[in-house]
């Protein structure tokens, strides 16, 4: 899991180095109103991607509801997904697992005080983007990872999926604020680290 894992990231960076802009789901945002919430899963989740996770989710990304994961960093560090920023090597922040959906890409949340440019707000004084020029300047200030989270993948729901998935108590809501994006513990590490062995009798 963990070798297809680290295969995929390089298949990400590839990917990101190639591409430049809001992600690819946006072209189809207009100028729908914002929402943005985050949700919690229920204890026991059948679903591992998504079991314990917390998810940032906005309306305004295309046709239905599109986040990231925000508490699920993955093993790899951001050190070695951009190799190139030698000042970054001595920084141990994890590339966080955004979800299942698109691992080729690229995104990341960062807090501003002024709407940046190619980027999309997602709450007070946080935006979404996977601009690579914007996130490359972001990564060479004197405190890269200060208000900054990057992912690969994405989580996504089709019309009314999520709508039913809140209705069965599979998700609880929460306000969305720059405080819970970035300061919560990311205590879900992905992937799932394997159950230890049940002794033998």
């Amino acid at each position: 899991m963990r070798t297809a894992f680290r295969c995929t990231l390089a298949g990400a960076l590839a990917a990101f180095l190639l591409q430049s802009g809001v992600p690819r789901v946006a072209i189809a945002a207009g100028s729908r109103p914002l929402t943005a919430i985050l949700l919690v899963a229920r204890a026991r989740l059948p679903d591992p991607n998504f079991a314990d996770a917390v998810v940032l989710v906005m309306n305004n990304l295309g046709p239905a509801p599109v986040g990231v994961i925000i508490n699920r960093p993955t093993p790899v560090t951001v050190a070695k997904l951009f190799p190139g920023l030698k000042d970054l090597a001595r920084l141990h922040d994890k590339v966080y697992f955004g979800g299942p959906i698109d691992m080729g890409s690229v995104w990341y949340l960062f807090r501003a005080s002024a709407p940046p440019r190619r980027a999309i707000r997602t709450c007070d004084g946080v935006y979404l983007s996977a601009d690579r020029e914007q996130l490359l300047e972001l990564l060479r200030r004197e405190k890269p990872m200060e208000g900054l989270r990057i992912f690969v993948g994405h989580a996504g729901w089709g019309p009314g999926q999520l709508e039913g998935e809140i209705a069965q108590k599979d998700w609880t809501l929460e306000h969305a604020a720059a405080a819970a994006i970035f300061g919560g513990k990311p205590d879900a590490p992905w992937p799932t680290p394997p159950a230890a062995a049940t002794p033998q009798s």
